[in-house]
């Protein structure tokens, strides 16, 4: 988020005026906001719900909104505090538990601290949203819940604190304006972890799963497109240009992106899917995330047809031929896409491109920037892998994570909600 290095560099300069608020950049996040949440709820259980089988719709649409639950109380005790507060490199202190200090009259930047908390609370939402993707049909809700709880403190808080919050990959110059390492990097990588220490799911490769209703998907995926404004616009936590540019880069990227899986899926598999546009408009949206501050008009065709094709690629190919069970491609749409888009990022923002520029940090050099983007994708890619594996094994030698054979078989509407469709 561009505006947040404004920021904790102002808080450091003594001689710096105190910021004022400003009504049209409060009330632009406060629709921020709200487009965010829309983004999971509905859109993520829409989204996800519509390709499961019917037996374990109510499963999808309950995980992700006792997460949306869930992360918000999470968020306002501690994990607000860990991302945005302190000075420290990897992870930020306790000064804010429970918002502590956090008033009426408290600002950030030119809009109330409270807005700001609440936009940066809907994307600590929906990060781990994503992951119910990866774990449909087969997880505890038990086990889902209490995963959250810890990945979100304990990966998501930090990362977000390292990335937007004055840690080190911000201060080494990483550019992430709306989150593709700290949301789709994160939530992807977790997503692979966790599918693949649960196993397959059961006749998974053998039978037919057939989703339930993909009118459900396109809806979702429909709310998800919309509500990215909020969730790129409004990372310029200001209404401005940068916030302009943003809002056309996500619509081009995204627009290019769909038809670019739609004319992949064509010409390898025959015929032009629902299924296969609605993903590949999700696919550009996760690639322009990191980029959409950063890059113009021609950043965005290329990262679209990037994220068009090579997410495909991940999710039809790459998956079948190492054989894991990735249910709904939250890794090869979310933390592939992330990558490209994060890469690309660190091409694209340079102002011979159209974009804005390179951070100082690179010092004009497009290859410094991008060796200092691939730092940030690899970091957040071991450090993902390697808590979210811990939390897990803890979870899985406790309370286990799986349901039995029989609750999966009967589907998870019933086992683990005593409802159904």
């Amino acid at each position: 988020m561009a505006i947040l290095g404004m920021v904790f560099s102002a808080a450091a300069n003594a001689d710096t005026p105190a910021p004022v608020l400003n009504s049209g950049d409060t009330a632009w996040m406060l629709t921020s906001t709200a487009l965010v949440l829309m983004m999971t709820i509905p859109g993520v259980a829409l989204f996800y719900g519509g390709m499961v089988r019917r037996k374990n719709l109510l499963s999808v649409a309950a995980a992700t909104f006792a997460t949306t639950a869930l992360i918000s109380v999470v968020w306002a005790i501690v994990g607000y505090s860990l991302a945005f507060k302190g000075t420290g490199a990897y992870v930020g202190d306790f000064s804010a538990v429970f918002l502590k200090g956090m008033g009426y009259t408290s600002l950030t930047g030119t809009i109330p601290e409270s807005v700001f908390m609440t936009f940066q609370m809907t994307f600590a939402i929906i990060t781990p949203a994503l992951i119910i993707g990866a774990v449909v049909e087969r997880m505890k809700f038990s086990a889902l819940l209490i995963f959250m709880a810890l990945w979100s403190i304990l990966v998501y808080s930090p990362i977000a604190h390292m990335v937007w919050g004055g840690g080190w990959l911000m201060g080494d110059g990483v550019q992430d304006f709306a989150g593709g390492t700290v949301v789709h990097i994160n939530a992807g990588v977790a997503g692979l972890v966790a599918a693949l220490m649960l196993g397959k799911r059961k006749g998974y490769g053998t039978e037919a799963m057939p989703p339930v209703n993909l009118a459900y998907t396109m809806a979702g995926a429909a709310l998800l497109w919309v509500g990215w404004f909020g969730f790129n616009a409004g990372s310029a936590v200001a209404a401005n240009g940068t916030a302009g540019m943003a809002m056309a880069v996500t619509q081009i990227a995204t627009a290019v992106a769909a038809m670019s899986w739609m004319l992949i899926e064509w010409i390898m598999r025959g015929k032009p899917t629902l299924l296969g546009m609605a993903s590949g408009a999700v696919a550009g949206l996760v690639a322009i995330t990191p980029a959409s501050g950063f890059v113009g008009p021609v950043g965005a065709f290329v990262i679209g047809i990037a994220a068009g094709i090579i997410p495909f690629l991940a999710a039809v190919y790459l998956k079948r031929m190492l054989g894991y069970d990735d249910s709904l491609d939250a890794f090869g749409v979310h933390a592939v896409g992330g990558t490209v888009g994060a890469l690309l990022t660190g091409i694209f923002s340079a102002a011979a491109f159209g974009g804005a520029g390179l951070s100082a940090a690179a010092n004009g050099s497009i290859l410094t920037q991008l060796l200092i983007q691939l730092k940030g994708v690899g970091f957040t890619i071991i450090y993902d892998a390697v808590i979210t594996f811990i939390i897990l094994m803890v979870l899985k030698v406790t309370i286990g994570l799986r349901v039995t054979e029989e609750e999966e078989a009967e589907g998870l509407d019933i086992s683990q909600h005593g409802e159904r469709v």
